[in-house]
C-alpha cells in the first residue's frame, strides 16, 4: 500500500497532473432549518427559515474534491425516491462520476435533519436509509490514486475500501467504535477535536492523523508527534455544516497532486473556512480558484 514514510514538506504522494479520487460513502438530502438559536430539550423554537440541500459526508467530500480539480467517482447508494435525485443533483452538475452510485429499491435516500443557529452552530440527526445498504460488493476502487471514506456507511464496506486502496483516507466521522486494526490500515486519518477525544490513544496506530481545530486551524501528527500546524482564516461564520467535509476533500486532492503536507493543510484550511461563510453543505463548497485566493491570506 502506498503511504508516506515521512511527512516533511518535500514528500509527495503522486506526481500526476490530475488525481483520481474515489469517495466511498454517504449521500443524503439535508433538510435545514436556520433559527435564531438552537432548541433546548423539549423546547420549540420558531421563526426559522427552511432549505433543502444535497449533502451526506461522502457526497460533500466528493464535490469538494471535484471542485478542487480531481477526477472523482462517487460510490454510494440512494433510494428509489425523488429525494435521491435531489441529493445527487449538484454531484451530477459538478461532473462527479455517478456510475457507481446505485439505487436501492424499497428504501429511502438518506435524510439529515439539521438546525442551524445565528452563530452557525448546528445540531444534526441522520436517517441513513439506503446508506446502510452500501456493501462490499459495491466497492471497486481500482485505478484510484486516493480513496476517501467516512463512517456513515457499514463498517465492513469501509474496511474493504481502505484495505484495497492505493492510498486510503478515513474521516472518522461520526465517531464510532472501529474494528481492530482499521486505523493502522489507513494512510491518513482525519478527525475533529470531538472525534479525537473519542478515539484517544488509538489514533497513534494510524500512519498520519490530521486534526481540525475549528477557528484554530489544523495540526498533523505522525504516530502522535506533531509534524505540521497551520492557522485558520478569520471569517464571519454563517453555517458550519459541511466545512469539515470540504476540508477532507481538499486535503485528499492536494496530497494526491503532490503538494507538501503543510501546503495541503493550508489549502484545506482555507477551503473549510470559506465553506463556513455560506449556507448549506454542498452549495457552500468553494472552487479551486476561490481557495487559492483565500490561501494567500494565510501568509499575509
Amino acid at each position: 500500500m502506498l503511504w508516506l514514510s515521512s511527512f516533511e514538506d518535500e514528500r509527495r504522494v503522486s506526481s500526476r497532473p490530475m488525481s483520481l479520487v474515489a469517495v466511498v460513502g454517504s449521500v443524503n438530502l439535508d433538510l435545514v432549518a436556520t433559527a435564531p438559536r438552537l432548541p433546548r430539550p423539549g423546547e420549540t423554537v420558531t421563526d426559522a427559515s427552511f432549505a433543502r440541500h444535497p449533502g451526506g459526508k461522502g457526497g460533500n467530500q466528493a464535490l469538494s474534491a471535484r471542485r478542487m480539480g480531481a477526477g472523482v467517482s462517487m460510490i454510494a447508494r440512494i433510494g428509489d425516491d425523488t429525494e435521491g435525485e435531489a441529493a445527487t443533483a449538484l454531484l451530477r452538475d459538478g461532473g462527479v462520476d455517478l456510475t457507481a452510485c446505485r439505487v436501492s429499491h424499497g428504501t429511502h435516500t438518506g435524510i439529515a435533519v439539521i438546525v442551524v443557529d445565528a452563530a452557525g452552530e448546528n445540531q444534526i440527526v441522520v436517517a441513513p436509509g439506503a446508506n446502510r445498504l452500501l456493501g462490499v460488493s459495491d466497492v471497486d476502487v481500482a485505478g484510484a490514486d486516493v480513496v476517501v471514506c467516512q463512517l456513515e456507511i457499514p463498517l465492513p464496506t469501509v474496511e474493504h475500501a481502505i484495505r484495497t486502496a492505493a492510498f486510503g483516507v478515513l474521516n472518522c466521522a461520526p465517531a464510532r467504535q472501529l474494528p481492530p486494526g482499521l486505523l493502522a490500515e489507513c494512510d491518513l486519518v482525519v478527525v475533529n477535536q470531538t472525534e479525537a477525544d473519542f478515539y484517544g490513544s488509538d489514533l497513534a496506530h494510524a500512519r498520519l492523523v490530521v486534526k481540525t481545530l475549528g477557528a484554530d486551524g489544523a495540526v498533523a501528527l505522525d504516530r502522535g508527534v506533531e509534524v505540521a500546524r497551520v492557522p485558520s482564516l478569520r471569517v464571519d461564520t454563517v453555517d458550519t455544516v459541511g466545512a469539515g467535509d470540504t476540508f477532507v476533500g481538499t486535503l485528499a486532492v492536494e496530497l494526491a497532486n503532490g503538494a507538501s503536507l503543510v501546503e495541503a493543510l493550508r489549502m484545506a484550511t482555507a477551503a473549510g473556512a470559506i465553506a463556513t461563510t455560506r449556507s448549506g453543505a454542498q452549495p457552500a463548497i468553494p472552487t479551486r480558484d476561490e481557495v487559492l485566493a483565500a490561501r494567500e491570506r494565510l501568509e499575509s
